[in-house]
């Protein structure tokens, strides 16, 4: 057994929950801006039209950043990478903290969107240091942090913002990667480059993975319709509470992501039982729980008081978070189990998939908002639940359908 190999086996604790912040603080970035664009957009003389492209600049560089920037991983040792990202990140926060208008703010943004894909050079890390026994827990307990990055990125801002001021929360955005880049430097082992091609080379392998994997495909396309629903939800929240019957602010909406973070709690759970039982079992538990759980939602409606069905809807967000989570740690053991010479390359053609996803959820959230309400975005999302599971069902079906014509050949 080599050095490596039993360096990963005592994978120390103190590794994990810096793998896990360093995901989490550096998600957390492309969030911090959403509760703040009230305050924001008065305090720079900006249009509300022109400070909406702020979160649409941070989300673009980070899907920019996905596809042209996640591959490196593969070529480069991951540990410089995350620290010049990290560097990166620091000084387009703190530029984004003193701009004195929107035109340098929407610049900030947009390279805060690139260099937050530090996460998702943390996660492949992950998989990599993992032995392979225990990468489904590993990788799981690093996407737990990633998770509550998102999940509770929204919170926190609004609160900052509301008694300290917009500038304050992007300062301590800007510290708290500092200290996570520190610790990095510090604590994270080197990490050797898989391939030797080159840029135009490693970025044109990303359509052979996809053409040769049939796994690689399965996870994207399952992940993204399960994303769907997650993104309509979400997107249209603050919308639907707005209205009658509850009548509730953008600060209620923003308290549901307490309800998601407890949904966070599958990523360890999941990728342990990926491990003792196999991925495929986890991903269609969570696509059922996904489905089930909009479906709940559908009978919102004929409860008799808003509270009931405010209830209704946390414990069914609660739910689908779950299962959404569960699913993705799973479909990431799949993923990374490919080819372990190209998990930076697989991790970016499955995340952009799984980005495609949320925004065409966003999109489809508001139509069907607008045309059919909250229970038609319910329907939505768990029929597209359902279809992840048919995706996940399909390989099994066909692979029993062979196994039964192979024996009825033998006969």
């Amino acid at each position: 057994m080599s050095s490596i190999q039993k360096a990963h086996e005592k994978l120390p604790g103190s590794l994990i929950l810096l793998l896990a912040a360093s995901a989490g603080f550096g998600v957390a970035a492309l969030y911090y801006s959403q509760p703040m664009l009230g305050v924001l957009g008065p305090d720079i003389g900006a249009s509300a039209r022109s400070v909406g492209f702020v979160p649409t600049l941070t989300q673009l560089g980070y899907a920019l950043g996905i596809l042209l920037l996640a591959p490196l991983g593969d070529r480069f040792d991951r540990r410089r990478i995350i620290l010049a990202k990290a560097s990166v990140l620091v000084l387009a926060l703190l530029g984004a903290a003193f701009s004195p208008s929107v035109a340098p703010l929407l610049a900030a943004s947009l390279v805060i969107g690139l260099s937050a894909t530090l996460a998702q050079d943390v996660v492949p890390a992950a998989a990599t240091l993992a032995p392979e026994a225990h990468r489904g827990r590993i990788v799981g307990t690093v996407m737990t942090g990633l998770l509550l990055g998102i999940l509770l990125s929204r919170v926190l801002a609004g609160f900052v913002a509301e008694h300290f001021g917009w500038r304050t929360m992007f300062v301590v955005a800007a510290v708290s990667i500092a200290f996570i880049g520190a610790a990095a430097a510090r604590g994270l082992p080197r990490l050797r480059p898989t391939t030797h091609l080159g840029y135009g080379a490693l970025l044109g392998s990303l359509a052979g993975l996809w053409k040769r994997h049939g796994a690689l495909r399965r996870a994207t396309f399952a992940q993204a319709l399960l994303s769907v629903g997650f993104s309509a939800f979400w997107s249209t929240l603050a919308v639907m509470l707005h209205g009658a019957p509850f009548h509730l602010g953008s600060a209620a909406a923003g308290a549901f992501g307490l309800a998601g973070a407890a949904g966070a709690l599958a990523a360890p759970i999941a990728g342990r039982l990926a491990d003792r039982r196999g991925p495929e079992l986890v991903i269609r538990m969570g696509a059922v729980l996904v489905a089930v759980s909009f479906a709940a939602m559908l009978f919102a409606p004929l409860l008799a008081t808003p509270a009931a069905r405010l209830g209704l809807i946390v414990v069914a967000a609660i739910g689908f978070d779950f299962g959404l989570q569960a699913a993705l740690i799973a479909h990431q053991t799949v993923v990374y189990g490919i080819d372990p010479g190209a998990r930076s390359r697989l991790n970016a053609v499955f995340f952009t998939g799984v980005f495609v996803g949320m925004a065409t959820g966003s999109a489809l959230g508001a139509l069907v908002l607008a045309q059919w309400g909250w229970p038609g975005v319910a329907a939505m999302a768990s029929v597209s639940a359902l279809g992840a599971l048919a995706v996940r069902m399909w390989p099994a079906a066909s692979s029993k359908k062979k196994a039964a014509v192979a024996c009825g050949s033998a006969a």
